[in-house]
């Protein structure tokens, strides 16, 4: 439901939850950050019998892998988590605080509000599964398929399951105006490969044992048969649906028609009856991701019975809802969506939960105080240095590249001139208008979204507000918008392993000056690339300038994919490409960087080591961790991000420096020849 769609950002999911313990000194207050060693990296986290030509993620960070222990509650663990448990420390002091004042108002009552109706676990228990109670009579209450198709229409504004994801974001084309996105949806497992992959099978039956056991705590009739039968529907609409390789497409997915013809094209689906339940009865124009699916899932659609698709949204309705009702509900779809799915053995304790919820809900407004306590202006103006230094090394890589055209060249460096820069947080803060009421906290989650649903709707068609944010102050990661052609920096990442003030240089140019680089790279991957200057999807590539990049892009995705971080199951190098591009530009940029700041003089020597490898190892560090065996797994299906060990291994490889730096010579296991090292950036 968020107001824009295309944005790539560093790091694997939403870090927000979780404990546990941490890869680094960390000081007896929570809410202080970690240190990494004396200059920012921690020496003793190396593996030194290790040969970096080997394995240069083991070498940087074997011994502290081997030593940590992934927290229960959690899946994986690494320094980003690190950082979220950081930020989730912080942000449970501001909640505990505001949930407790006698005397606030507006954002501190609201944040304070939400969070103590997410702690009042007594009396959610007394109310069992009441709160659904109105959500599934209208489900009941359902005797058509046009009913059917307005009630997927209204899960825009609530919970609950639809054939066709509604989104409005800026137009691909038009950047200066919102849009309506239409794209496939349906499937309540986290991709399609688990329906139809043999290798999954054990984890789509467990799927149906868990589907009969939510639809049996809400009541519904004949629970085991209406399972097997959802599962069955969405198998089918799984064999239709595009693959997530494609589905990056940008070219591909853009599909703009009138809303007459997407309805002559899908008519097994009532489109007028979905739009009118989604607020959007009088849309004219609507842009069609997955054109060719859509069809195909509207046809499915038709001829299920109509039982079933009542059985499905029932079922998803109470699966969204589970987190938020009694104990029963909580640790059901626990049992299945993180233990089975990700092997994380316990669930996290409430308050964990409660902090990623109103993170969620309300996070600009806890942004405010996390902001004012934890991010002083000084971070944001050596950022702003930081970021001025790689937009600069950038320039120089462009200018010297041997491969592009002048042509496509000089547009690239407008491209590049254009990039808005943003840090730390937004200049204005989003007014949530939604109420709050301690004693209703599903209905405070739902009016938190239909709040976000309908400030979009109330946009479409209208001019596109470039000074909104994707990410929270207090979210661990950053991003790249190629419509609005922005980079962004939230508040939070903005310290160890990434950046430390008292670090050695080299180490927060690898570390943040890497992640700059990241962001930078995607305005120039495989799909930011298709953009322009104004964020408008345009080609603006001559034909043997785009005939050359596909030629090292594709090279680099037969690299990744021969990865293969669990038996039988490699890297999809086509589907992480783009983040591939990034990391590699990322290191490059960081590097190139370094030299420039150094001003001709020479690097200094720290406990042995020259600026080159510093740098090298700055960047090995931030991806220091590991994850487990199912989480991985599902990882590696549907997310556009390489695991660690690929983060640092496969990029490091393609860099001639890294060779100079550490000696790596023919023989060694990641060496490859200088005329197979991929260059593009």
């Amino acid at each position: 439901m968020a107001a824009r769609h295309w944005v790539w950002g560093l790091a694997l999911g939403a870090l927000v939850a979780g404990s546990g313990s941490v890869l680094a000194d960390t000081p007896a207050d929570a809410t202080l950050a970690p240190h990494y060693g004396s200059w920012g990296f921690d020496l003793a986290g190396e593996d030194l019998a290790v040969k970096p030509g080997d394995d240069f993620f083991a070498y940087t960070n074997g011994t502290a892998v081997k030593a940590l222990v992934i927290p229960p509650d959690r899946t994986r663990f690494g320094a980003f988590d690190t950082l979220s448990v950081l930020s989730e420390n912080r942000v449970h002091a501001i909640l505990e605080a505001a949930s407790h004042a006698q005397d606030h108002s507006g954002p501190q009552k609201k944040i304070g509000d939400f969070y103590a109706a997410f702690m009042d676990e007594a009396r959610i228990n007394r109310l069992g599964a009441t709160p659904l109670k109105p959500l599934l009579a209208k489900v009941k209450a359902v005797t058509n398929r046009r009913a059917m198709a307005k009630l997927m229409g209204s899960r825009q504004t609530g919970f609950g399951a639809s054939l066709i994801g509604l989104s409005i974001y800026a137009d691909a084309k038009d950047p200066d105006h919102y849009a309506v996105y239409a794209s496939q949806s349906g499937l309540n497992l986290p991709d399609r490969d688990y329906y139809l992959t043999p290798g999954l099978a054990e984890k789509k039956k467990a799927y149906q044992a868990y589907v009969a056991k939510m639809l049996k705590l809400i009541g519904w009739a004949n629970p085991d048969a209406a399972a097997a039968d959802v599962v069955a529907y969405e198998t089918a609409l799984a064999e239709v649906s595009w693959a997530r390789a494609d589905r990056r497409d940008r070219d591909k997915t853009y599909n703009a028609m009138r809303v007459a013809e997407f309805a002559a094209a899908t008519p097994g689906l009532d489109v007028a009856a979905l739009l009118e339940g989604a607020e959007l009865k009088d849309l004219k124009r609507i842009i069609v991701r997955e054109n060719t699916a859509l069809p195909k899932l509207a046809a499915v659609f038709a001829k299920t019975k109509l039982s079933t698709l009542k059985a499905w949204e029932a079922f998803a309705i109470a699966d969204e809802a589970a987190p938020y009702l009694s104990t029963d509900f909580v640790t059901t779809r626990f049992a299945f969506r993180n233990q089975v799915l990700q092997g994380q053995p316990e669930l996290a304790s409430r308050w964990k939960r409660a902090v990623a919820s109103t993170n969620r809900a309300l996070g600009e407004d806890v942004g405010q105080v996390y902001v004012a306590r934890y991010f002083p202006p000084e971070a944001k103006a050596q950022m702003e240095a930081l970021v001025g230094n790689l937009k600069a090394a950038f320039k120089v890589r462009i200018e010297n590249l041997t491969w592009m055209s002048p042509e496509t060249k000089a547009k690239a460096l407008e491209k590049l001139a254009a990039f808005n820069v943003k840090i730390g947080y937004p200049a204005t803060w989003r007014s949530y208008d939604f109420k709050v009421v301690r004693t209703d906290l599903l209905g405070d989650v739902q009016r938190a979204s239909a709040s976000d649903w309908r400030r979009d709707v109330r946009r479409k068609d209208g001019p596109v507000d470039r000074t909104e944010w994707g990410m929270t102050p207090q979210t661990v990661n950053a991003y790249y918008d190629p419509s609005f052609n922005e980079i962004v920096f939230p508040a939070a990442i903005l310290q160890p392993p990434f950046f430390d003030p008292k670090a050695d240089p080299a180490i927060n140019y690898g570390g943040i000056g890497g992640v700059i680089g990241h962001e930078m790279s995607h305005g120039f991957d495989d799909q930011g690339r298709k953009s322009d200057g104004t964020g408008r999807l345009k080609d603006w590539w001559t034909a043997e300038d785009a005939a050359k990049f596909k030629i090292e892009a594709k090279k680099l995705a037969d690299q990744y994919s021969a990865f293969e971080p669990l038996p039988g199951v490699h890297v999809n190098g086509q589907l992480t490409l783009g983040e591939n591009i990034g990391d590699m530009g990322g290191i490059n940029l960081a590097l190139d960087a370094y030299r420039h700041s150094l001003n001709g003089a020479a690097a200094p020597m720290v406990d042995g080591l020259t600026g080159d490898q510093r740098v090298f190892l700055g960047w090995a560090q931030v991806w220091r961790g590991k994850a487990r065996e199912d989480a991985l797994h599902q990882q590696l299906v549907v997310d556009p991000h390489s695991p660690p060990e690929e983060r640092v291994n496969a990029v490091v490889r393609n860099v001639d420096a890294w060779y100079e730096a550490f000696g790596v010579k023919p023989g060694d296991k990641l060496y490859i020849p200088p005329q197979d090292r991929v260059k593009i950036w």
